[in-house]
């Protein structure tokens, strides 16, 4: 099992990701080895809220190219999670 911090790497943040949070929904960007259930114990400690339902998208990296070198961009997952009503997450509320 992978520590709480180690899960959650950044909020996202866009303008999308804002309207969600009138729903309780928030998004996360996490560890593309975590699974639904580490997500949710690690927003329940780190936040001290309580967790409703845990959604994950997978990201493929996009291709790129550099003059004639091909590459792709790193692969993501994201995590929108739903928290239960009344409750707010202290670190987005400034944004």
């Amino acid at each position: 099992m992978m520590h709480p911090h180690d899960v959650i790497r950044r909020p996202v943040i866009s303008e999308k990701s804002m309207q969600q949070m009138s729903l309780n929904k928030y998004i996360f960007i996490v560890d593309k080895r975590a699974n639904k259930r580490e997500i949710r114990d690690a927003v329940e400690h780190i936040f001290k809220v309580d967790v409703l339902s845990v959604r994950t998208i997978r990201n493929k990296g996009k291709e790129r190219r550099v003059n004639v070198e091909r590459g792709y961009t790193p692969e993501k997952k994201k995590a929108i999670v739903t928290i239960k009503d009344g409750q707010k997450i202290e670190f987005f509320e400034g944004m």
